[in-house]
């Protein structure tokens, strides 16, 4: 368990850090998706005692910045199933948290779910997109978030075929959404401290920076130009988290 009298890591841990929310919250603007995957794996290895809390604080800033800058384009009928299978999954997460949040488990879990999701999205599934499979995904995305900071693929398969504005901007508010319920969902089985806050805060005007500094990119950006990147980098991350657990 995390020392509460140590509120951030050392120098070079954060700076680690630094640069995976750097990199998640700019694949998350363009894409829709990525900020977990890109910054839970990173941060596991260099700060394991700050995760998922912190991804989690984090990934509301930076999905629902994502979100207020695109919000018109969001299919707001897709909202409401999605939002209610996103908090029965973070309700089912919270009752397993306690296990695994802060043992050596989590990491080989968070590896797991990484490379699944890379999986996934390069299988190319492609689901109709109902009331049943919003339910579904959000479910899902609920469990896998609440645990571990990644709760974006489940959504992503869906809106894989939906034309690329749409589809970020959606996600974005399912993910904003998403991490406030599962930060709920920690904070009352106990597992969101100061340190997680402080770290948080510590690396919360890089989120707001780099989504300033994307905003160019965003009107003439094709979201599959830079989605063999975001996968590689996430599965690089995700080995070298898993070699470093077992």
């Amino acid at each position: 368990m995390i020392d509460t009298a140590l509120l951030l890591p050392p120098l070079l841990p954060w700076l680690i850090c630094a640069m995976a929310v750097i990199c998640g919250t700019l694949i998350q603007k363009l894409a829709g998706a990525g900020f977990g995957m890109i910054a839970a794996p990173a941060m596991t290895i260099a700060a394991p005692e700050w995760v998922p809390g912190t991804i989690l604080l984090l990934g509301v800033l930076s999905g629902i910045g994502s979100f207020l800058g695109a919000r018109n384009a969001v299919v707001r009928t897709d909202l409401p199933p999605g939002f209610a299978g996103r908090l029965l999954g973070a309700v089912l997460a919270a009752f397993i948290a306690n296990a695994v949040v802060g043992t050596d488990a989590l990491p080989v879990i968070i590896a797991l779910v990484v490379l699944l999701a890379v999986a996934l999205n390069l299988a190319g599934l492609s689901l109709p997109i109902t009331a049943k499979t919003l339910f579904g995904a959000g479910m899902t995305a609920g469990v896998m978030g609440t645990l571990t900071g990644i709760g974006a693929p489940p959504m992503a398969i869906l809106y894989s075929g939906v034309e690329s504005r749409r589809s970020a901007a959606t996600q974005n508010a399912f993910f904003g959404f998403g991490m406030i319920v599962s930060i709920g969902a920690l904070a009352v089985a106990g597992l969101i401290r100061m340190p997680h806050i402080a770290l948080a805060l510590s690396l919360a005007p890089l989120v707001l920076l780099s989504l300033v500094a994307v905003r160019p990119l965003v009107a003439r950006f094709e979201r599959r130009a830079i989605r063999p990147w975001a996968l590689g980098l996430a599965a690089l991350s995700a080995v070298v988290l898993l070699a470093k657990s077992i």
